[in-house]
């Protein structure tokens, strides 16, 4: 059964001094018009689990999703498109770069981009700016069905190409609208997931 289907809202914050204690999280992120929300209800086969809004930009806030066995699903603001006043925008950025560089619990990256303009300059920087954790990234290129067989085959390739060097990522097509691409992210977040309890299973070393 897939790890998403059971996922139920647990808590917003809008501060990290409220973020909740998890065990292990995995976060999606995006830029607004990626189609993140869209993503996250189709994975838990709900049609509002997340809130999908006309106007890109709604999710100012961070939204725990609770899992199951101490598992969470993270849905983070999404960036570069909203129209906000700069105040909020300015503690929207604070909040989410410092959650993704600080957040102890954090084992990975889901980042959704629009198969049709992958690797937009603010997609580059958030990879550069999450590098540094060490933690994996698994891109989820979006709207693939806007795309024809031959240029998704295409823009998988071109992206995998441009981020050859970079280490611990991964590339998948997908799309919310024919509900395609969900087994391999179920696979990658479950990867995850497992790694960490093995770990976390470990006796400690002998001194």
């Amino acid at each position: 059964m897939s790890i998403f289907k059971n996922a139920t809202f647990y808590t917003t914050v809008n501060h990290l001094k409220d973020l909740p204690p998890t065990r292990a999280e995995v976060a999606f992120v995006g830029r607004s018009n990626a189609g993140k929300s869209s993503t996250i209800n189709t994975l838990a086969n709900r049609t509002r689990l997340a809130y999908v809004s006309k106007t890109p930009g709604r999710t100012q806030h961070i939204n725990f999703f609770d899992l199951g066995h101490e598992r969470f699903m993270v849905d983070l603001p999404g960036y570069g498109y909203a129209e906000v006043p700069e105040a909020v925008r300015a503690h929207w950025v604070q909040l989410l770069g410092r959650y993704l560089q600080t957040r102890d619990s954090l084992i990975g990256l889901i980042l959704i981009m629009d198969s049709r303009r992958p690797l937009l300059e603010l997609d580059r920087q958030m990879l550069a700016f999450f590098r540094d954790t060490g933690l994996p990234v698994h891109i989820l290129l979006s709207k693939s069905d806007k795309l024809s067989r031959s240029e998704q085959q295409k823009t998988l390739n071109m992206v995998r190409t441009a981020l050859a060097d970079y280490p611990k990522v991964s590339v998948q097509l997908f799309s919310s609208l024919k509900k395609s691409g969900t087994e391999q992210v179920e696979q990658v977040v479950m990867g995850w997931f497992d790694a960490v309890s093995e770990e976390q299973a470990e006796p400690p070393a002998e001194e």
